[in-house]
């Protein structure tokens, strides 16, 4: 009677093989996204950088602190842009 001894190389390489099978796969799915930008675009990510700061002090002075925070105010996690 033959027994049959897995060693811990032999489930490595199993292991190895099953993942790059679906490593391969998902990686033919995926759609790469576009590094280079249209100028329309830029523009757009331009201005939305620009106004995602907080209000100037003068404003708040000016304001007798009426407008106390930007409520436009978005974060890159929290909220997506289009």
């Amino acid at each position: 009677m033959q027994v049959a001894l897995w060693t811990n190389v032999d489930r490595f390489d199993r292991l190895e093989a099953v993942w790059k099978e679906d490593f391969e796969k998902d990686a033919a799915e995926t759609v790469p996204t576009p590094s280079h930008k249209s100028f329309k675009i830029k523009r757009i990510l331009g201005k939305k950088q620009k106004q995602n700061r907080p209000i100037p002090n003068w404003i708040r002075f000016r304001t007798d602190n009426t407008i106390r925070y930007n409520a436009k105010r978005r974060n890159w996690r929290r909220t997506k842009l289009g």
